[in-house]
């Protein structure tokens, strides 16, 4: 094959999207998603740097480096490869993944404000994982696999219930938050009639922490994921077809049912297992995609930028988690709750302004 046959031409009507041609092979891409979504991650991997480098023993850029790639003496490798680097990176994994899934429910549901935390997906996962925690007896599969089965479990309610000839938006929403408000008073109950000792660990992963993790658990989300993610990109397309409407969806011969259905047991998947590990961390998934949206200017939800997002927002969360009452740490579970509470009155505040428009 010759260079004579490789190009590179801009899509006509389309400002920013280019088809990359290289023999009988051609690739279109929107050079500014992907600008986009690399500042994104360098800004996460930026605040995920300055928690390596910051805390109660600060280490200089130099340290930083021989720790990673080189065979750094104890002091250095303990606190930073041991201790915060799993930190830093489960919070990347852990946020991306949920900015996926929070993208997945608003696009499928087409509204704003459809997370599976306000649905209530989050807290049935929850529900599924506190019944291994507090039976103490599985590790994170058995918390995954539980966690899971709640999910599933809490959509399918959710929608049997919100199901009216079809799915509007604003009642999956509202029959979401009353099936999550009586899932958390069961989990509380189911925490209250339990052992001291595994209470209060339950208790703290029900807010959603990264005090105590490891490289042994980011590295069974990691795995998780490495199936996940690929699965849920290739319905990237499909996704955004759904978005300009069903019958062109249809018309181009999409089986919209069965995306739909696929889409949402990629985010079911996504928030279990995420949730298995860091607990219900709440409101990265509803604020993760409309910021990326808003940042990008572009059309439509895209994947890739909401898991950059919710990377972001996480890495930042946590940041703050750790610093904000130093030396004593929060969970991070409570970081976001502030800030997503803020947010939500913000998106709720714009949708009545340009519905009074």
């Amino acid at each position: 094959m010759s260079w004579h046959s490789i190009s590179l031409r801009p899509v006509p009507f389309s400002p920013g999207s280019y088809v990359l041609r290289i023999g009988r092979w051609s690739l279109r891409f929107d050079a500014r998603l992907i600008g986009h979504t690399l500042l994104l991650l360098a800004m996460a991997l930026t605040v995920g740097i300055l928690s390596l480098k910051s805390g109660a023993r600060p280490f200089t850029f130099a340290e930083i480096t021989e720790a990673i790639f080189i065979d750094a003496p104890r002091r250095l490798h303990l606190p930073i490869i041991e201790w915060r680097m799993p930190r830093v990176v489960l919070a990347l994994l852990a946020g991306s993944s949920l900015g996926m899934a929070g993208a997945i429910f608003q696009s499928v549901s087409r509204n704003s404000l459809a997370s599976p935390d306000i649905l209530g997906f989050s807290t049935g996962a929850a529900t599924g994982a506190l019944f291994v925690i507090l039976l103490g007896t599985g590790g994170y599969y058995e918390r995954a696999g539980a966690a899971l089965l709640g999910g599933g479990m809490t959509a399918a309610v959710t929608y049997m219930l919100a199901w009216k000839g079809g799915i509007q938006g604003v009642r999956l929403v509202l029959v979401g938050i009353g099936i999550s408000s009586m899932l958390t008073s069961l989990n509380a109950w189911l925490i209250l009639k339990t052992d001291l000792r595994l209470a209060i660990q339950a208790a703290v992963w029900q807010v959603g922490s990264l005090n105590t993790v490891n490289w042994r658990q980011v590295q069974h989300l990691g795995s998780a994921l490495s199936f996940i993610v690929p699965c849920t990109f290739l319905l990237g397309r499909a996704m955004r077809q759904l978005e300009i409407g069903e019958d062109l969806a249809r018309s181009q011969g999409l089986r919209s049912e069965y995306v739909r259905a696929s889409l949402l047991a990629s985010g079911i998947a996504l928030t279990a297992a995420t949730t298995a590990i860091v607990g219900p961390i709440a409101f990265v998934a509803l604020s993760a995609p409309q910021l990326a949206l808003r940042f990008l200017r572009l059309p439509g939800l895209r994947l890739a930028p909401s898991a950059a997002m919710g990377a972001l927002l996480l890495v930042s969360g946590d940041w703050f988690a750790q610093h904000l009452f130093a030396p004593r740490l929060i969970p991070v579970g409570i970081v976001t709750i502030c800030i997503g509470g803020a947010y939500l009155v913000w998106l709720l505040a714009g949708e009545k302004r340009r519905k009074q428009s």
